[in-house]
């Protein structure tokens, strides 16, 4: 298989804390790659590296074979590389469908000019974005609180309006932080179900990281897993989980399960 997403030799400081040290991964085309590792590992630091929220002081990112390193976060989204956070940033005083609607990037219609000189053309291109907005809803069993406030949903409900806004937009890679952070069970079928229908009938490519060993066993292969700051090991989840040196790194010998 390709390879996507790839880093080699990163490295990142803060004060008297080294977070990331030499570390390097891969992120195979068409793979839902897991990202896993303590409290403390670095995993956040790696995927703000990872999306250019953050730069390193060493090191390098590819994305299909082009370095990224430098590049600002929304020039990488550009390219097709869309990142998540733990934490949804959804537009609360926006309706779902308005939330959809403004995802996609350089809309004809934000520009002041088009507005008066290309009136039909922004029109027509609203009618496209909001068939799309139509069909993802769909998707992500959204459909029913289309007309809602994104403030008003439940944590759950917005990782979901948070993993359909990046179908709104042209990506090939997505990068998950903790997406099951705050769902509960009804919901969290759903989203796993979503995540597998992107990755299969869309040919999206995942970057998850994740403290739900559940939801990590049933979705990722391969499985990274990081400990201080540093690449530990890496392959099926099943291989992880009897690994030595992953159960260590996990408090000293708690089986991952």
């Amino acid at each position: 298989m390709s390879v996507m997403l790839s880093a080699s030799g990163l490295s990142r400081r803060f004060g008297g804390i080294q977070a990331v040290s030499n570390m390097g991964l891969e992120v195979a085309t068409g793979s839902i790659t897991g990202l896993i590792g303590p409290n403390g590992a670095g995993k956040s630091t790696l995927f703000n590296l990872l999306s250019g929220v953050i730069r390193p002081q060493a090191g390098k990112v590819l994305y299909k074979g082009q370095d990224v390193t430098r590049l600002a976060p929304y020039k990488r989204a550009r390219l097709g590389m869309i990142r998540t956070f733990q934490l949804s940033r959804e537009f609360g005083r926006l309706t779902v469908l308005e939330n959809l609607m403004l995802s996609p990037q350089q809309q004809l219609g934000e520009q002041l000019f088009p507005l008066f000189s290309k009136s039909r053309a922004v029109a027509q291109a609203d009618d496209v974005v909001y068939e799309r907005a139509l069909e993802v809803m769909e998707i992500a069993a959204l459909t029913d609180l289309r007309d809602k406030y994104a403030a008003d949903l439940s944590g759950g409900q917005k990782k979901l309006l948070e993993l359909a806004r990046t179908l709104m937009i042209d990506c090939d890679l997505i990068l998950l932080d903790e997406p099951g952070a705050g769902v509960n069970p009804a919901l969290m079928g759903t989203l796993m179900d979503m995540i597998r229908r992107l990755n299969t009938d869309y040919g999206k490519t995942f970057l998850i990281v994740e403290h739900d060993m559940d939801l990590i066993g049933k979705l990722c292969d391969p499985v990274v897993v990081m400990t201080e700051g540093s690449f530990l090991s890496a392959g099926p989840f099943d291989d992880i989980r009897e690994d030595p040196r992953v159960i260590e790194a996990y408090l000293g010998g708690v089986l991952l399960d």
